[in-house]
């Protein structure tokens, strides 16, 4: 029988998370605030017109595309993000990587954007380092997992929606979060690829934040969610729920 994640938790190797807040460069926060004022502006207007119940995919467009410019200005498809070339988040994951890499570590790196992936693909690949990448489009999922699970591959690229579950990636010993989720869930899915039965390594997560931005946010989010059943729990506890 299949026991659960509470179950193997116990013989499972410790796992530890960090944080890091990555300050977004002149020329990119300037873009964001740009970005942010206009999506405001509109916004507020198309809520004003319909109501804030019709007005969900302008706020979530909105949203997507503040990420976007977190990520890389090259996923941003409006004229003023092609004249920004800097990516905060780009180069310190490169910088990262060029240290894990250089350790000898074994490294999953999740984005939820698949053009995302391919700038970071296009980076590993200029700098020689050997790597599998799997996302919807890609054809041999199994022949990806197996080449990383050889231990010929210093690198894993993954989509959130490809790699989120189902996979045994227990030969990396760091997960690269590029950009948070909504859902805490999903990103302790990604993390669970390399902290599950069979890994006999410590596990290091690093989850890169763009500082003062919607990421931020997001993580703020994420941890009043994560702090709520613990408050349940103690009030509870104490006697004060029925």
């Amino acid at each position: 029988m299949r026991r659960t994640k509470e179950e193997v938790a116990p013989e499972l190797p410790e796992r530890t998370v960090i944080d890091e807040l990555v300050p977004l460069p002149g020329a990119q926060a300037a873009l964001y605030e740009s970005i942010r004022t206009t999506m405001d502006e509109r916004v507020r207007e198309i809520v004003a017109a319909r109501g804030l119940a019709a007005s969900g995919m302008e706020i979530f467009q909105g949203l997507l595309t503040l990420r976007q410019d977190c990520c890389d200005p090259g996923l941003v498809k409006l004229a003023g993000a092609r004249k920004v070339s800097t990516s905060a988040k780009r180069a310190r994951l490169l910088a990262l990587l060029e240290e894990l890499v250089a350790e000898g570590r074994r490294v999953l790196v999740f984005s939820q954007f698949v053009e995302m992936l391919k700038l970071i693909e296009r980076d590993i690949a200029a700098r020689g380092w050997g790597y599998a990448m799997l996302h919807g489009s890609t054809k041999d999922r199994d022949g990806q997992v197996a080449a990383f699970q050889s231990g010929d591959l210093p690198l894993f690229l993954a989509s959130l929606k490809a790699g989120g579950t189902g996979l045994n990636l227990t030969a990396a010993d760091t997960v690269i979060v590029y950009d948070p989720w909504w859902n805490p869930a999903a990103e302790r899915q990604a993390m669970d690829r390399a902290h599950r039965i069979g890994q006999d390594k410590p596990v290091f997560v690093h989850r890169l934040i763009a500082e003062n931005t919607v990421e931020a946010a997001i993580q703020r989010m994420q941890a009043r969610k994560q702090a709520w059943p613990m408050r349940c729990s103690r009030a509870r506890a104490g006697g004060r729920w029925g």
